[in-house]
């Protein structure tokens, strides 16, 4: 069974989703007794943009001031982001929101590009890790440097990386793989109708929105393996 998820490095919900989904993954598969080097589902992650106008490389602005602007005000936003962190943390998972910076995500859905292309069994690794630097670490996830970090602290390193992540994306060249991989995923996620993040497109003929609990993971699952 093939999993794609949609999802934006900068989402809440698509890390709290993906630790769900991570979890329901490892019941199903103890329950199955597959065997690690013939998974029973694979993943994919797909490229999803909720703020594709953010700039790649200006000074980076609190993302509290962009929620205070989104939102109505800051007291809003703190209420927002409370919220969340509390219901990461109920995952295991560290939110820092009033570190966090925002992020223009091109560069980083690039990286997962180029990882899926050259160590695919990394993808989800360095996508948590990307994840990290943004909501528990403070980091400037549209920075190269901090990318190529992120990738290689989970086991993933290659000479390409640099070019890959800075690239002239106009012509046709190696540099311009990866962009045109991204482009591709914000295309198939539309023709999908797929407007909001995390989404889990399941074989592509069923969609699941949503950060689902993990135990709704583990139902869904199960149900279209036995099918």
């Amino acid at each position: 069974m093939r999993v794609e998820v949609v999802s934006d490095l900068v989402c809440p919900w698509c890390y709290i989703g993906k630790r769900r989904f991570d979890n329901a993954l490892a019941q199903v598969a103890a329950q199955l007794a597959a065997p690690s080097d013939s998974p029973a589902v694979t993943t994919t992650y797909r490229a999803y943009q909720l703020d594709p106008g953010a700039p790649q490389g200006t000074t980076p602005e609190p993302v509290r001031d962009v929620y205070a602007r989104k939102f109505g005000g800051v007291a809003r936003a703190d209420e927002i982001l409370a919220n969340v962190t509390a219901v990461a943390r109920d995952e295991g998972i560290t939110f820092n929101m009033h570190d966090a910076v925002r992020a223009n995500t091109l560069r980083a859905h690039r990286l997962l590009k180029l990882v899926e292309l050259e160590a695919p069994l990394l993808q989800a690794a360095v996508n948590e890790s990307i994840m990290a630097a943004y909501f528990t670490e403070g980091r400037n996830i549209a920075d190269v440097a901090t990318l190529i970090d992120c990738a290689a602290r989970v086991g993933f390193s290659s000479s390409a990386t640099t070019e890959q992540l800075v690239g002239d994306d106009l012509h046709e060249s190696a540099s311009s793989v990866t962009a045109r991989a991204v482009a591709a995923d914000l295309l198939w996620a539309a023709d999908r109708d797929i407007t909001a993040v995390p989404t889990f497109v399941i074989n592509d003929s069923f969609a699941v929105p949503g950060a689902q609990d993990t135990n709704t993971f583990v139902r869904l699952l199960t149900k279209m393996l036995d099918q």
